[in-house]
């Protein structure tokens, strides 16, 4: 459920020592409190010593000093700290097992669903069955689901409840339980399995909704004045403009009771945590506004994890709880300070890692590799974050005396470490997950250098230009580029430049800073839902048997028919549609596999003559289970309630299975080859190929790729014939099965294994024998992303195909060069030897030719007074680039110092070659070559650049030439006149 992110008026203030739980105290509350009892008690008078001896941990007395309000303990749960954020989870999920929920695994942060960028709720993953457009599995589920969420990024650290990473802790009810028991057991679970005291619980409802106002009052027992009904902006969820939607309740602890009770505002974050909210989803919003009841309704709630640590562990905000401190602790360790001890700039600084490392181990964990777009971008964003701000606080070395070595692998060590309860995969990824985090801080270490160059030029600017301005001022955008782009602390910015007596706009960052805010949130933090004429569908029709694994033929009957998404009864000739059939032998697209092309053929009831024929060019599946075949309409009619025959076309067909099961195959080769830690990251399975990328951080050798080759060819050529089991999804996983990227998976899987090579969950067609695929030939290896490779290969009858054409070629080859096909690399090599040899003398030749036009030239320098600038500036015709590059060497160098040489010429196909040489002397004065030539270039439609005594640049108007060195040539003289007066 989504928890309001309410932002504050202002961070609260920090005091200057808090309680902490130290690890062996925090592991032994993990075990106790794991049964059902009641939590393990401790008196105020009872002395906890710290294991690190670091940082102590306060009495109870002191926490009531320090923060202002009554702890928790006053109301019986005295030894909070011993409430592990593990042992609330489990308490949680045991509870609602108990009472009929299935627990579920928490999805990945990538959801399969295109409208969502990442899983921002605990809700997604039942999006589907809410909307109505998949079966319930179960009547009702508890989950803990990992999300992140990045629309209030620079609010991380500076509040007590912000964060990126965070645990949803949700029950669900899909038709099952409503109101009354929802609102009954967030009740018991609070006060008696966690025992908060009553008289600190407030709640929130929606100003409408009498009946769950009633509930609280007459059932649950809370007094009226800790009620408060609210508007439809803080207690009625909808999904978006149209689609399920109800009103919610939402559950506050309260952390000043003494305040009273007279005008107590739930907004006060001060006062206030939101910690439980629950979802009551009956309505379905119209197009007009309207409401209409659902006939299935519908409980989402969700409590946040951190928040209720926060709670129980009586700390003043999340990061302070065992679910985030310990890796605070790594960073202080690493930074040479202490947490307790820091002041407030340095606690936020090591918040924002903490809670940032959380985000970027569990996104790399689940497949996202960093990247300049995407879900990449986002955690790329969130390592430099981490880099720039360890930086900033004085972290160096990877903690192990490593001076020069990363940060990041030992600070996601300590998340690895705390891994195990929330996302035991995360466990097995170690090694890729701390190879990528290294790749990437070290290459980001190298950003951050060329940053610093650029951050010198910039200044240089700003002092160049301040000129009758005043004081010289660093753009916003200039800072914001620093930031965002090239990661520069806006600490460090500010610090440099005032060095260089360069003052920075701040106002003009923070307006960048607010357009990229604005531009996330939009993006990130919606979850669609819609009902409509889909629906409707739905509710007619049926799943749709697949029947494709046993056969490639079937008799069917039409179940509906839609042209351009929408109904219809008939369809004529010419016309394309959609069919859908209550059975079919056709796959659909999904895991990576294309789905079948074949006919479609309806007959007449008597006689058996033939009366439409329909061409499937795709199957796709949607609305949950439902295959939609996509095809043309060659002959005849086809109408809803017909017979139809089904054939799908068979050679296709076996094209995609050699090549996904040799895709599995290929899996099993990379991960023998160059290591088990490097994972799918996408794939292609099509009739004529296979695409397979995967996660590594350097391009395959060709000794690597034969090997891979030869491995997958042994197996093919062992004729082991493949094994088909479905069995429940954690069994499989306790079997060693590999899940394939981006498949979603129900309680009962298909496993498909290959003996002794592969074993994967899959739902995709294959060969019974791998004997079938007959050979496979890798086509290429590429690299498509920062840590991701991509190979593409051929399988069957396509690899039979691929190797023909290429002995064809080599054979016409041989024919040209005349040499056998053993001797075409020698000959070749020869081959390119002379050619670069004649390129290289031809090359020479022109350069001397341009040197000696040069050299009639040098008496056409102008003499600029008062310094005697010698300027030359001329059109060279046809010379070609290396040649003016020489000719303005030597004549720079023949002209007397101080001088400046701008030449320029059409070396033909519509290109323009300019390039400038100064002399020390010009130089000095200011004007720089690299800035002056790209300007100039401009006017031909090109660019460039170089060093301050010598530049090239292009362009591709050749008829703009003459104007464009007319300018130089106006421009250098009022150049180096101005610098010299």
């Amino acid at each position: 459920m989504l928890l309001p992110m309410r932002r504050l008026a202002s961070p609260p203030s920090l005091p200057a020592v808090y309680p902490h739980i130290c690890p062996a105290r925090r592991s032994l509350g993990l075990r106790r409190q794991h049964g059902r009892g009641a939590p393990a008690r401790r008196t105020s008078a009872t002395p906890v010593v710290c294991c690190s001896g670091s940082l102590p941990v306060a009495s109870q007395s002191s926490q009531s000093t320090m923060t202002g309000a009554n702890p928790v303990t006053a109301a019986g749960t005295e030894g909070s700290s011993e409430w592990s954020g593990d042992a609330i989870r489990r308490r949680f999920l045991d509870f609602y097992a108990a009472r009929g929920h299935k627990i579920l695994p928490s999805s990945s942060l990538v959801p399969d669903d295109p409208t969502v960028f990442l899983t921002i709720a605990g809700m997604l993953q039942f999006k589907p069955i809410f909307l109505g457009k998949e079966p319930r599995r179960v009547p009702c589920a508890t989950t803990s689901q990992k999300c992140i969420r990045t629309n209030d990024i620079e609010n991380v650290g500076r509040t007590s409840r912000h964060q990126t990473f965070f645990e949803m802790l949700g029950n669900f009810s899909f038709g099952d339980y409503f109101k009354k028991d929802a609102i009954k057991w967030a009740w018991e679970l609070t006060t008696k399995e966690y025992g908060l005291p009553p008289e600190r619980l407030w709640i929130s409802v929606f100003e409408d909704d009498d009946e769950t106002f009633s509930i609280w009052l007459n059932e649950v027992g809370v007094p009226k004045e800790r009620i408060k009904r609210m508007g439809e902006d803080d207690n009625f969820w909808t999904s978006g403009a149209t689609g399920p939607c109800g009103p919610c309740s939402e559950m506050y602890y309260d952390f000043h009771p003494e305040r009273g009770s007279l005008n107590a505002d739930l907004n006060d974050d001060s006062r206030f945590i939101e910690f439980y909210n629950l979802v009551f989803m009956q309505y379905n919003k119209n197009d007009d506004g309207s409401l209409e009841p659902l006939k299935q309704k519908n409980i989402d709630t969700g409590m946040g994890l951190e928040r209720m640590a926060r709670i129980l562990q009586n700390v003043p905000n999340n990061y302070e709880t065992d679910l985030i401190f310990p890796i605070m602790e790594k960073a202080a360790s690493m930074a040479l300070v202490s947490y307790s001890k820091a002041d407030d700039a340095m606690r936020t600084n090591l918040k924002v890692i903490g809670d940032h490392m959380r985000a970027v181990v569990y996104l790399i964990s689940d497949g996202v590799i960093p990247s300049n777009i995407g879900r990449g971008y986002v955690v790329r964003r969130l390592i430099r974050r981490v880099v720039r701000t360890g930086r900033l606080i004085g972290m160096r070395g990877d903690g192990h005396e490593n001076s020069e070595g990363a940060v990041l692998p030992s600070l996601a060590e300590t998340v690895i470490s705390l891994s195990s309860e929330i996302d035991p995969d995360v466990e097995s990824r170690r090694k890729s997950i701390l190879g990528e985090l290294q790749r990437e801080e070290l290459r980001f270490v190298q950003t951050l250098g060329r940053g610093e160059k650029l951050l010198d030029e910039l200044l240089d600017e700003a002092l160049g230009s301040a000129g009758d301005i005043g004081v010289p001022c660093l753009s916003g955008k200039d800072v914001f580029l620093l930031y965002d782009t090239y990661g520069f602390p806006i600490e460090i910015t500010a610090e440099i430049a005032s060095e260089r007596g360069v003052t920075i706009d701040m106002k003009g960052f923070d307006i960048e800073m607010e357009n990229q805010r604005k531009q996330s949130q939009a993006a990130h933090n919606v979850i669609k839902l819609s009902v409509g004429n889909e629906t409707e569908i739905v509710k007619s029709i049926p799943d749709t048997e697949f029947l494709g694994y046993e056969s490639l033929f079937a008799t069917a009957v039409v179940k509906g028919l839609l042209i351009n998404g929408s109904p219809v009864e008939n369809v004529s000739e010419g016309t394309d549609v959609e069919i859908l059939l209550d059975r079919t032998p056709f796959y659909a697209e999904s895991g990576g596999q294309v789905g079948d092309n074949g006919f479609l053929y309806v007959y007449e009831e008597e006689g058996g003559k033939q009366n439409a024929v329909i061409e499937i060019k795709d199957v796709q599946k949607s609305l949950g289970n439902i295959f939609v075949h996509k095809g043309t309409i060659k002959q005849g009619s086809i109408e809803v309630g017909k017979k139809i025959d089904a054939a799908v076309d068979g050679k296709l067909r076996q094209g995609a299975k050699a090549h996904h099961t040799a895709t599995h195959l290929l899996q099993s080769a990379l991960k023998s080859v160059i290591g088990s830690e490097t994972s799918q990251a996408g794939s292609l399975v099509a009739f004529d190929r296979l695409r397979f990328d995967f996660s590594f951080h350097r391009p395959l050798t060709e000794k690597e790729l034969l090997e891979i080759e030869s491995l997958v060819n042994q197996w093919i050529s062992d004729a082991t014939h493949l094994e088909t089991n479905v069995m429940a999804l954690q069994d499989a996983k306790n079997a060693g099965a590999t899940a394939m990227f981006g498949e979603k998976y129900g309680e009962q899987v298909r496993v498909v294994e290959v003996p002794g090579v592969s074993m994967e969950l899959c739902g995709g067609t294959h060969v019974s024998n791998t004997a079938e695929i007959r050979g496979f030939k890798i086509i290429s290896e590429q690299g498509i992303a920062s840590g991701v490779r991509r190979i593409e290969a051929v399988a069957g009858d396509a690899f039979v195909e691929y190797v023909c054409s290429r002995d064809n070629y080599m054979r016409h080859l041989c024919s040209s060069l005349k040499v056998k096909a053993e001797d075409v690399n020698s000959r070749v090599e020869t081959i390119l030897e002379e050619l670069r040899t004649a390129r290289n003398e031809s090359s020479s030749l022109r350069s001397k030719i341009a040197v000696l036009k040069a050299a009639s030239l040098a008496s056409k320098a102008v003499l600029v007074e008062p310094h005697n600038v010698r300027i030359l500036v001329e059109n060279m015709g046809d010379v070609d680039a290396d040649g003016l590059k020489s000719a303005a060497e030597h004549l720079v160098g023949t002209l007397q110092d101080p001088a400046a040489v701008i030449l320029g010429s059409s070396p033909g196909d519509g290109k323009v070659s300019l390039v400038a040489a100064f002399s020390p002397g010009v130089v000095k004065m200011g004007v720089q070559a690299g800035k002056f030539v790209g300007g100039i270039a401009k006017l031909c439609g090109g660019g460039g650049g170089g060093k301050p005594n010598f530049a090239q640049a292009g362009g591709r108007k050749p008829e703009n030439l003459p104007d464009a060195l007319e300018k130089a040539r106006a421009e250098i003289v009022a150049a180096v006149s101005s610098k010299a007066s």
